[in-house]
């Protein structure tokens, strides 16, 4: 019996414990040098920074999450009030959420 991961859940404990960095602009300036366990990429994200952000995850080997909700949506989740295209886990903290990738 496998337990499902709910990104919701998870996403408060890591940001709580671990250690979260938001938005696009420091995601790729993270993975680009490597740093980072999982990148999380939302729905809408656009197009242009989701092949850059896939681009160098890839080149780095860090798995990507592609979220099925917005930025909006995932704004929510981390209790900000603006729109959260990516975000990169640097720790996980007492959270699961890189079990993602394995679901």
């Amino acid at each position: 019996m496998s337990e499902v991961v709910s990104l919701d859940r998870e996403l408060k404990v890591a940001l709580r414990t671990g250690s979260i960095v938001l938005g696009s602009r420091e995601v790729l300036k993270l993975i680009s040098v490597g740093k980072g366990k999982l990148v999380i990429v939302a729905s809408n994200c656009p197009e242009l920074v989701k092949e850059q952000i896939e681009y160098y995850a890839k080149l780095s080997g860090i798995p990507i999450y592609h979220a099925p909700y917005t930025n909006m949506e995932i704004g929510e989740m981390c209790q900000r009030k603006h729109s959260i295209s990516s975000l990169l886990v640097l720790e996980e903290g007492e959270s699961e959420i890189l079990k993602l990738v394995e679901q």
